[in-house]
């Protein structure tokens, strides 16, 4: 078996059998091509499976020269762990622990969430300073879905036009093909049809509902610019990105009393513990308000 085949049969588990997200299998797949290649020949699932915490961290070392930071050298170790012990399952030792190496500290930050204010006028921004009225429209409509749906930017950009009429509800499928129904603003749906009503190319049910400027898929490349571009303007943080406005959606929300398990379902989280971060996210807002309201603080 080639290094190619290997690679193929890997691509193949992630994205079929474990439904991993195309980035992750992307990342993934790139750490494995970057073993096989410092690995000399054979190259086959026995080698693979034979590999030691020593040959791990040797890797992990190379790469570490090439000037990664502790993030994404723990993303490195994580791709490295699946994969050897995926090779491990293919030569019959499901049961025998993958090399055991403990990765860098990662020092976690907050989410750093937008104003409401700050919110809507970066979707009014992104409208004035589209190229064409159809493009400032599709702008707007896209960072509408991420604070007034909670929906994650890759989310949005993946809706159908068979999502059209909205509805008060939509139905969204997130990471690992988790669906989950979110509510629909009045505002955001309202957008969303402006949009469609002004978009130049023919919105066929199974095409992409958001066309770039000539007809393709909307990449998320081109709403991180527009936002980018109004952020300038507003005289706002360079933390005030797309993403940054998923999270001002749970923080809020969180601030005006939805209680974790329905924020987790609204965002879509596997794990409770992934919406906990936002009871922190809102005490530091508040902690904020306090600093600089209060005559002593």
């Amino acid at each position: 078996m080639s290094a190619p085949d290997l690679l193929e049969a890997w691509r193949d588990h992630l994205a079929l059998a474990r439904r991993r997200s195309p980035h992750t299998v992307l990342a993934y797949v790139a750490t494995a091509a970057r073993l096989l290649a410092a690995l000399p020949p054979p190259h086959d699932w026995a080698t693979l499976a034979r590999l030691e915490v020593g040959d791990v961290r040797t890797q992990l070392a190379a790469r570490r020269a090439d000037g990664i930071g502790n993030v994404s050298a723990a993303r490195e170790l994580s791709a490295l762990k699946a994969f050897l012990a995926f090779a491990r399952t293919q030569v019959g030792g499901a049961d025998a622990p993958a090399p055991r190496l403990r990765g860098p500290r990662i020092k976690k930050g907050l989410p750093r969430p937008v104003t409401p204010d700050d919110a809507v006028n970066l979707a009014a921004m992104v409208e004035g300073e589209g190229s064409e009225p159809w493009i400032g429209a599709r702008d707007r409509a896209v960072l509408l879905l991420l604070y007034g749906a909670g929906l994650r930017i890759a989310e949005a950009l993946s809706l159908t036009a068979a999502a059209l009429p909205l509805a008060d509800v939509l139905t969204v499928t997130g990471k690992g093909g988790r669906q989950r129904v979110v509510p629909i603003l009045p505002i955001v749906k309202a957008a969303v049809e402006d949009y469609a009503a002004k978009v130049p190319f023919p919105l066929a049910r199974s095409e992409p509902l958001f066309r770039g400027a000539k007809g393709g898929p909307l990449a998320q490349a081109m709403i991180q610019r527009a936002v980018a571009r109004a952020r300038t303007v507003l005289g706002l943080p360079a933390t005030a990105t797309p993403h940054a406005l998923r999270h001002s959606f749970a923080t809020h929300l969180l601030g005006a009393g939805a209680d974790l398990r329905s924020l987790q379902e609204l965002l879509g989280h596997a794990s409770l513990s992934s919406t906990q971060i936002y009871t922190k996210v809102d005490a530091a807002t508040l902690l904020d308000v306090y600093r600089n309201a209060h005559p002593r603080a």
